[in-house]
């Protein structure tokens, strides 16, 4: 075994796995590959959890492309603000911000002169008149209703599962620069993109949600494997026994990883299922 390119593994139970940059290539597609991969994987009885910063409505079809939307199947959605079972009939746990939240973030991105949206239930709301490219991408790429809303119509009583400053790569940066200390100190705010910056409630995130859904499902965090490209990924990563960065992931995230696999557009998920996941993988028949 030693000329194998397989490694021994600890035995896997569930794969939590990012979707953008992750499972999905550049043209937001899951290759031939990676999807037997997930169906061996699924097969040898390991659980697949979906982990993505998309809303239930931007992952419904994926799930039902790989056989995991049924009850007793999980997803992590809205960057870890909600864990609910992929039917999209019970939530495990959510943590939403409320209207207070909503003002003081929109007020953030406006002094900052980026683009705002926010989450809520199954729509994106966006209190800029001037709705930003990267917020109708969004809301297309994620199958998401999208509305205008100024401050003043949007009703005290929505519960947000997140805010997003958006804009592109270079303005959004500078931004980040000059984002108040108390941001940072009340809430979860992360970069899941190069042109996104979420905000979620201080108790969300893929890494602590992760943690309760192992906890629901009696999983020790030593057999679960975790894969992820971006900064948003990496607590979840951190967590997770099996830590596996993409090949396109960003530095951070391949520092904290235990292996580095090819790009999404190379099977990185298939490649990384393969050699750390299946039970065969090691050659030992």
């Amino acid at each position: 075994m030693g000329n194998s390119p397989y490694q021994m593994h600890p035995m896997i139970d569930l794969i939590a796995i990012d979707m953008d940059g992750t499972l999905l290539d550049s043209s937001h597609s899951i290759s031939p590959r990676v999807r037997g991969a997930i169906a061996a994987a699924r097969a040898q009885g390991i659980r697949i959890v979906l982990a993505t910063g998309r809303p239930y409505s931007g992952i419904e079809e994926y799930l039902a492309e790989l056989g995991l939307a049924g009850d007793e199947d999980y997803c992590i959605t809205f960057n870890g603000a909600v864990i609910q079972n992929a039917s999209g009939t019970t939530s495990v746990e959510e943590t939403t911000l409320g209207y207070d939240d909503f003002v003081y973030c929109e007020k953030v991105a406006r002094e900052l002169g980026v683009h705002l949206h926010v989450l809520y239930e199954r729509s994106m709301m966006t209190p800029n008149a001037d709705i930003s490219y990267h917020t109708v991408r969004d809301a297309y790429i994620s199958r998401t209703p999208l509305m205008f809303r100024s401050v003043d119509q949007v009703d005290p009583a929505w519960r947000f599962r997140k805010f997003m400053m958006v804009d592109d790569e270079a303005i959004l940066d500078k931004a980040i620069a000059r984002l108040p200390p108390e941001l940072m100190q009340r809430y979860t705010v992360v970069k899941s993109a190069a042109d996104f910056l979420e905000v979620l409630h201080p108790d969300a995130g893929k890494g602590r949600a992760l943690a309760t859904l192992a906890t629901h499902l009696g999983v020790p965090a030593e057999r679960i494997m975790a894969i992820g490209d971006q900064e948003n990924d990496l607590v979840m990563l951190e967590f997770a026994g099996v830590a596996v960065a993409m090949g396109n992931a960003i530095d951070a995230v391949k520092a904290v990883a235990d292996h580095v696999t090819t790009s999404n557009n190379e099977d990185g998920v298939a490649v990384a299922i393969e050699r750390y996941a299946l039970k065969q993988a090691t050659g030992v028949s």
